[in-house]
């Protein structure tokens, strides 16, 4: 195969296994005035879907006002509140009483208790419905493998409408995740959580195509088409035993250049990149694809586990026994 000099290119290549999934969602039914607020969530990215409007987003920087329809991504999952005003008090979301819809799925209805009991006619209902605000919520886990740096360079919000235009394909997927939101139909709990997962992939996917927005630094580096190259080779290969003279002639440039642009490009050698590529990977797949350690290793070019093990808690700070345990007991 040959290899693509774009930097979209090379990009979009390496994030053919991007994986992102949910860890909880929520669908919120709120009568106003409400004021709700998320607390940083590290690791993970928040996303929000507005069933019915409007929403105001409000971070820590800047304020959105959201629609019914609207979606957006906040990958760092860093603090936020979701509001029906600017002057409104807020409350934890971690403070309401919430109902399981299914599996992943729970509710908060707030609403329903808001309601007149004393105004029980059809229509009184759908007139308090329409004023309530909906909201379909979900706690994911960005997944870009080799690529995570990528997550740092991203905006604090990524929002669905910048990508409409150029991907006509997500009105469908709002439009329907509008629909399942607001007449609950049997199974629409689940729908609305695998919808929510699509359209945040397409959010992510976007940014990347259209350039990754203003990025510097390590995205930087990919726009460069010969370091792109070797920054490529290492992550198609993490587990080869690469020498600089070979990422050298990846790049067409001598070991001293070489070596010079990719520190000044990426603020490490290509061994300490490499490292921690392979590190990351291995996290990866001691917790989330419960891989033996063993494998792991092998996997990575190291020619005995004490050498890997040593490696890891370098560079991540503990071994990787004591990683695959935490992760159990967070699991259990």
């Amino acid at each position: 195969m040959p290899q693509q000099s774009d930097s979209h290119d090379l990009i979009s290549d390496l994030l053919l296994g991007m994986r992102l999934f949910g860890v909880r969602y929520r669908r919120i039914q709120v009568a106003r005035p409400f004021g709700i607020s998320f607390g940083t969530v590290p690791g993970r990215a928040q996303f929000h879907f507005v069933g019915r409007g409007p929403v105001v987003l409000r971070t820590a920087s800047e304020t959105y006002q959201l629609e019914a329809g609207d979606a957006l991504l906040l990958p760092h999952g860093a603090a936020h509140e979701l509001l029906s005003a600017l002057d409104v008090p807020t409350r934890s979301i971690s403070a309401f009483e919430t109902a399981q819809l299914c599996d992943s799925v729970t509710q908060i209805d707030t609403a329903t208790a808001a309601s007149p009991a004393a105004e029980g006619t059809d229509e009184s209902e759908a007139a308090t419905d329409a004023d309530d605000a909906l909201i379909f919520s979900g706690c994911m886990e960005l997944d870009l493998g080799g690529m995570q740096p990528l997550v740092t360079a991203m905006p604090e919000v990524m929002h669905v409408g910048t990508l409409l235009e150029r991907y006509p394909e997500i009105r469908p997927m709002l439009d329907a995740m509008e629909r399942e939101s607001c007449a609950e139909r049997a199974g629409f709990a689940g729908i609305l959580a695998r919808l929510a997962d699509v359209i945040a992939a397409f959010i992510v996917r976007g940014w990347v195509e259209c350039g990754c927005g203003d990025a510097t630094g390590w995205v930087q580096a990919l726009r460069d088409p010969r370091l792109g190259r070797a920054i490529v080779a290492l992550h198609r290969d993490p587990g080869r035993n690469w020498t600089v003279a070979e990422l050298a002639s990846e790049m067409g440039h001598s070991r001293s250049v070489f070596a010079e642009r990719f520190l000044a490009a990426t603020g490490m050698t290509p061994v300490r990149y490499l490292t921690e590529l392979r590190m990351r990977l291995a996290s990866q797949w001691i917790t989330r694809d419960r891989e033996s350690i063993e494998t792991v290793a092998y996997r990575l070019g190291y020619g005995s586990l004490a050498a890997f093990s040593r490696a890891f808690k370098r560079v991540v700070g503990q071994s990787p026994g004591a990683v695959r345990a935490q992760d159990v007991a967070a699991v259990d």
